[in-house]
């Protein structure tokens, strides 16, 4: 099914991302699938090797729900594209979400630079899913974030999912911003629960989410009880995702580190 087809006015979807296990681990796919959500998106290795997303995509599909690979582009040929949209497409995969993606030291020559271009190049048979960032990309500024906001829905895509944030004054402001700018499609709403102080802290690094005074408070209180953080931080997690679907934004987006417990407490 194509997720754009999902989005409803006036109705949140809510929605998980996981990501391909390392070495012996396994995906509880039927434990994730168990709880029924909108879709499920899966993400791709930094080079862009589609082969395990796709894998991954193609057995949520099997327990009867939705799925969606990621895909990136700046480390890739025209050709290398091509193919992998030819394996994605015979995986019965309707879904991409198109990104740009990081450099890799070492990949071959890429023939793009922005996502932008990616979406411009995935067939009409696709539905496509692009990224947007509530608190401005690390690497850019907000207002030129806007334009390339823009420019992503003009190239075709459908609907967009947010980088995670702590703050859902952050995402409405956001939204609101992007509506002024020409923004019509659906935005789901980035959630990811507080799981360890190595996490967040990697997690910030690498996003530039910045953190509200409730979550900092929280890391320090639990410094010494893991479990405690843990716990604390799903509900806090728990109590964002309620406050976005009271605010009827279109969708809320579960990033679950696979772990189907924690999908599982937010939704109930």
């Amino acid at each position: 099914m194509r997720i754009c087809e999902l989005y409803q006015p006036g109705k949140t979807i809510f929605s998980l991302e996981v990501f391909p296990p390392k070495g012996d681990e396994t995906l509880p796919v039927a434990e994730l699938a168990g709880l029924s959500p909108a879709f499920v998106s899966v993400t791709v290795h930094a080079s862009g090797n589609v082969d395990k997303t796709s894998a991954i995509a193609a057995e949520i599909q099997r327990h009867g729900v939705p799925s969606m690979a990621h895909m990136t582009c700046v480390n890739s040929a025209r050709s290398s594209v091509s193919s992998s949209l030819d394996l994605i497409r015979e995986r019965g995969i309707e879904n991409i979400l198109a990104l740009r993606g990081d450099p890799v030291e070492g990949a071959e020559p890429s023939d793009y630079r922005y996502a932008e271009e990616l979406i411009r190049d995935i067939p009409g048979d696709f539905c496509v899913g692009a990224a947007c960032y509530p608190e401005g990309h690390i690497s850019g500024d907000p207002e030129r974030d806007m334009e390339y906001l823009k420019r992503k829905q003009d190239a075709g895509a459908s609907f967009f999912i947010s980088q995670l944030f702590f703050d859902n004054t952050v995402f409405f402001r956001f939204a609101e911003k992007a509506k002024a700018h020409g923004i019509r499609i659906p935005v789901s709403a980035g959630v990811m629960p507080v799981l360890s102080r190595k996490q967040i802290e990697k997690m910030i690094f690498l996003c530039g989410a910045s953190l509200p005074a409730r979550v900092v408070r929280l890391l320090h209180r639990h410094q010494d009880s893991p479990g405690d953080l843990r716990k604390a931080g799903i509900e806090l997690a728990a109590e964002q995702a309620r406050e976005l679907y009271e605010a009827r934004v279109d969708g809320v987006h579960i990033y679950t580190m696979n772990k189907p417990e924690v999908a599982q407490w937010i939704f109930r």
